[in-house]
């Protein structure tokens, strides 16, 4: 039988290189650079992004932590509201964190517990239920521990939940507990079901369908301001307001994010990344940037881009605002 025409062999594997484009502007030899530190994958030693606020808001942090409350976190866009639940949850080991991304279809049971009952129906009747029940974020951070200590939650943006969420929330909030029906309903003979959680694939065990923490999680929940929260939720939470970082927590911030090339590394270029906080603070007042655009603009700089030509900024330093950027 004729085998038909062969296939060309894969060329090696080259050098990585930058995008050319079919232009000149970079040249063939310009290799790939490293990305900035904390782009980096797991395996190839990134570490966690140090985080920088001021005394006061540390006590706001501690006081959460020591009611066991949750700590509602405002603030506008790139202020590290979701960047403090990792940096606690890293300071303290309080394991990998359980994150609830709330969106306008966002439902409370989403959180606590998901059941495949059409998995469960194609498998043989002698299957355990509970191959077929993993808890959610939230129902995970109640029902494990880390060593010993509490997990931690982060709800991001609950701002934009359907109106009713938060109030859904408060009493599995206050009481640490809720039902699975699905497990409720067992036969006396399966009052013990083991469940699937949601970040591993180890199982807890689950009694007459009541799932209780063994200890409060310490819960951070993020929002933009784009709407106001009931009374009773308000109550149940200690808030936090992270201001927009000044020129010298801008530098500290800076130097934080790059120390792991050394002083050396920012000195020739600091006149430069001065100027650049200092831009990017006016910018930010009137139409609103993130910090992670300031440090992607000084990544750019120690390069040898410069980040300020007019294509680059309407890419890089961009205003968050509707139709920002000019």
């Amino acid at each position: 039988m004729n085998a038909g025409p062969s296939r060309p062999a894969h060329p090696p594997r080259t050098e990585e290189r930058l995008f050319r484009g079919g232009g000149e502007v970079y040249p063939d030899e310009v290799p790939l650079p490293e990305p900035p530190p904390w782009r980096r994958a797991r395996s190839e030693g990134r570490t966690r992004r140090p985080y920088l606020i001021g005394p006061e808001q540390v006590d706001v942090v501690n006081a959460a932590l020591r009611l066991r409350r949750p700590l509602l976190v405002t603030g506008n866009p790139g202020t590290g509201k979701s960047s403090l639940a990792y940096a606690v949850a890293t300071e303290l080991d309080l394991g990998p964190v359980l994150v609830w991304p709330v969106n306008t279809r966002s439902a409370l049971t989403d959180a606590l517990y998901r059941y495949d009952a059409i998995g469960r129906l194609r498998e043989e009747a002698e299957s355990s239920v509970g191959s077929f029940v993993r808890l959610g974020p939230l129902g995970t951070a109640l029902a494990t521990r880390h060593e010993g200590r509490p997990r931690l939650l982060l709800i991001d943006e609950l701002d934009k939940s359907d109106v009713d969420l938060p109030n859904d929330l408060l009493h599995v909030l206050e009481e640490g507990e809720f039902t699975i029906p699905e497990l409720a309903r067992l036969p006396e003979s399966q009052e013990e079901v083991a469940v699937l959680t949601e970040d591993s694939r180890e199982r807890v065990t689950v009694r007459r369908g009541m799932v209780r923490c063994a200890d409060f999680p310490f819960v951070v929940i993020t929002s933009n301001g784009e709407r106001e929260f009931p009374p009773a939720f308000l109550r149940r939470c200690v808030r936090l307001e992270l201001p927009d970082p000044g020129p010298a927590q801008l530098e500290e911030i800076v130097r934080a994010h790059f120390a792991e090339g050394g002083a050396d590394t920012l000195a020739a270029d600091w006149p430069r990344i001065r100027a650049l906080i200092d831009t990017f603070t006016t910018r930010r007042d009137l139409g609103g940037l993130a910090t992670d655009q300031l440090l992607h603009a000084v990544h750019l700089l120690q390069q040898g881009v410069q980040p300020d030509a007019r294509h680059l900024r309407e890419a890089v330093l961009r205003e968050l605002r509707e139709g920002g950027g000019r």
